[in-house]
């Protein structure tokens, strides 16, 4: 199976390197954010964007561009299946792999623990499997699937 992993930098990048299991058992690549802690033992192949935070002036400018990569991206790798731990900058890629028939496994943030994330209300109606690590969650995200923690 391909699997395209995707995750912000910080700790969600941190969360979705728990899942070196399933990585090194799969065709695998990465899309993140480009940023000064750059050091990954995380897949082989890794594609950057630009790291925007939404409050940023040039934020719609740079949401479009990702849309535009994330696309491109797709086309060129076809991974299977799309894995994110979020955050904003994983949902083009997201949608769009929604949109062209890819499976979509979420994994609402290990810090969120009785409220739901932006992106995980974004996420929750278009991801084939949801998954929250706090059983509280269960009740903002009632189709969700609770794992317990991927740390």
């Amino acid at each position: 199976m391909k699997i395209c992993f995707v995750a912000s930098s910080g700790g969600h990048l941190e969360e979705i390197a728990c899942l070196k299991k399933i990585e090194e058992e799969n065709d695998c690549f990465l899309f993140t954010e480009k940023n000064a802690f750059n050091e990954l033992s995380f897949c082989e192949k890794v594609y950057y964007t630009k790291q925007t935070n939404r409050t940023e002036p040039l934020f719609f400018i740079n949401f479009i561009k990702n849309f535009l990569k994330s696309f491109n991206i797709l086309c060129r790798e076809s991974p299977d299946c799309v894995i994110s731990t979020g955050a904003l900058m994983t949902y083009p890629i997201c949608l769009l792999g929604k949109l062209m028939g890819k499976k979509i496994i979420y994994i609402e943030s290990f810090a969120r623990i009785d409220k739901g994330s932006l992106t995980g209300k974004l996420m929750y109606p278009i991801a084939d499997l949801f998954i929250v690590q706090w059983e509280e969650l269960l009740n903002v995200y009632p189709k969700a699937i609770f794992t317990g923690g991927i740390f």
